[in-house]
């Protein structure tokens, strides 16, 4: 296989493994614009995306994307063209993709949950000019300003009417930089056709946070994408979980998130699937739609959470899904438990990060005695625990230490950092940041997180970036962000913070209003707690560990009373 080495036989996890399927198998790799060439090739007149009122189908999805790339070319967007995507869920993110895609460009995207800051990081690291929005909200509005601020050369938005009466729509913007989707594209045809796109050219800059500064970007390219599009593919296909061309996929996650790219857009169309699209999640449309026909539904616990609350749930009709899946962050046993009992499914997850497209573990069909852990390696990946002082000393069953793994779908840098490449990984292997074990039937369990994210919502929070934020206030003397548990999102952020002498008294309310231009709304803190003074190790460094243990003490003070 081209990403592993050849460890010995047998691998843990391999009698643990669903029949039928090996964990031993070479992914298939493709450039990812011939995804829709293939799917409209074998399926013309099924529909590929519905979003509200309009279907497209797979020949008007090829043709759509075939003028985007022309566009692109036509704009000097090819080889070497780096395009950041500034959008929700809407049919401008595929058309904008996989038009990219097949010019040869790279994708950047950018959360319409970032601040300004990050935004602006985002454009300067990757070097992205043009930016694909749309005037869904106040996007359009908020991403004009980049250009009088020089960061990019063009802005093109896609205007929502589109796709019908737009009760999201806000104000289109206007000036010599700033173009339509519609006029952008309008005219626009290879005549010459499309470039050739390797499996090795970067595809995407999928831009993940961490402890030490502003989000590193992820360099994902065409090979890494595919393969983790084939692992998945085996899996849900070889359990009989999916079913190629007879899938309707409910498409709430968001697509600027690496998880929703690959599990659903490319993974979906690939298979001949119909994307189920929306903007925006409510719980009593997802029912609907379940009830309507869909036959899976990729969640985070957020959303099974505020499905499970619906009055009058247990008698909904769930006899159309296939699976369920909640990913992101652990779903509360208690919330699969309901679930499980309405829906007949176990709500299986797994583990995955940006790094690795987002390809790891996922726990097998009928192991719902398994929940708990993230299960077992996808086909076609390696995964070892290795001992957190010495990463290149790999540890036997049951004892912990860090994630590593290995495969096709796993990032070989992060951009602009490529100098740190042995910080990241040990012979060969990605060095995860993960804490855990495997157990005598390989299935692999996290205890902890090396570095201290957060996982709020199914989206990752970094503490050190909240931290740099309120750093900023005037009145700030130290801070420190650990996260807690949350009823709702799983976990959200706490501050500890100290004042400078003689400075004003610090509410959250007012904290949260200095913060709103700094940091996402996901990263907002949902606590403050004002202190004398900071914990910290015996060589004066801030310390986290004892806010911690504070903080389960006063849990479990609270679960006993």
């Amino acid at each position: 296989m081209t990403g592993i080495p050849p460890f010995p036989a047998p691998w843990p996890w391999e009698k643990s493994y669903p029949a039928g399927l090996s964990p031993r198998v070479e992914l298939p790799a493709w450039p990812l614009g011939s995804i829709v060439d293939r799917a409209a090739a074998h399926f013309p007149e099924k529909d590929a995306i519905v979003f509200r009122g309009v279907r497209w189908t797979y020949a008007e999805l090829k043709a759509r994307v075939d003028e985007a790339a022309a566009a692109f070319l036509r704009a000097g967007l090819g080889k070497g063209a780096r395009i950041a995507l500034f959008l929700p869920n809407t049919p401008y993110h595929p058309l904008a993709f996989f038009g990219a895609m097949k010019a040869g460009a790279t994708v950047v995207h950018l959360s319409p949950l970032d601040s300004p800051r990050v935004i602006q990081h985002k454009l300067d690291d990757s070097g992205a000019r043009v930016v694909v929005t749309t005037n869904i909200g106040e996007m359009a509005a908020g991403a004009a300003k980049l250009v009088p601020a020089g960061m990019i050369d063009r802005l093109i938005v896609g205007e929502d009417a589109a796709f019908g009466p737009s009760p999201l729509a806000g104000p289109t913007p206007s000036g010599e930089k700033i173009v339509t989707f519609a006029e952008f594209v309008a005219g626009a045809s290879a005549e010459a056709g499309f470039p050739s796109v390797d499996v090795e050219d970067l595809a995407l800059l999928q831009y993940t946070g961490g402890t030490t500064g502003m989000p590193k970007g992820a360099k994902l390219t065409h090979r890494n994408l595919s393969a983790a599009v084939s692992s998945y593919d085996i899996w849900y296909t070889g359990q009989g979980l999916s079913r190629k061309g007879d899938d309707r996929i409910l498409l709430f996650l968001p697509l600027f998130h690496i998880y929703a790219l690959t599990t659903i857009l490319l993974r979906g169309l690939n298979n001949g699937n119909t994307l189920l699209m929306h903007t925006r999640f409510d719980a009593e449309t997802a029912l609907a739609e379940i009830e309507n026909g869909a036959t899976s539904f990729p969640g985070v616990p957020t959303m099974w959470i505020a499905i499970a609350a619906v009055p009058g749930f247990e008698k909904r009709d769930f006899s159309s899904m296939r699976y369920c899946a909640s990913g992101g962050a652990p779903l509360p046993v208690e919330v699969a438990r309901k679930l499980k009992k309405t829906t007949g499914h176990d709500i299986l997850g797994g583990w995955g990060m940006t790094e690795t497209s987002p390809a790891g573990t996922n726990i097998p069909r009928g192991r719902g005695d398994k929940v708990g852990t993230i299960g077992v390696p996808l086909p076609g990946i390696y995964m070892d625990i290795v001992a957190l002082d010495d990463p290149k000393c790999v540890l036997p069953q049951g004892e912990t230490g860090e994630l590593r793994i290995f495969g096709d779908n796993v990032t070989k840098d992060y951009l602009n950092r490529e100098n740190e490449h042995d910080l990241f990984f040990s012979d060969g292997g990605f060095l995860t940041g993960d804490i855990g074990f495997i157990d005598g039937e390989g299935f692999f369990t996290i205890v902890d997180r090396k570095k201290d994210m957060i996982i709020s919502g199914g989206f990752n929070v970094y503490p050190q970036l909240i931290e740099q934020m309120i750093y900023e206030h005037p009145d700030v003397h130290e801070v420190l962000v650990i996260g807690v548990p949350d009823d709702y999102r799983g976990e959200a952020a706490k501050a500890f913070v100290t004042l400078r002498k003689d400075a004003a008294e610090l509410t959250l309310d007012a904290l949260r209003e200095f913060l709103k231009d700094r940091v996402g709304k996901h990263e907002m803190p949902a606590h403050l707690e004002i202190r004398e003074s900071l914990p910290r190790t015996s060589v004066g460094k801030l310390s986290k560990l004892e806010l911690k243990q504070e903080e389960a003490e006063r849990r479990k003070a609270a679960q006993a009373s």
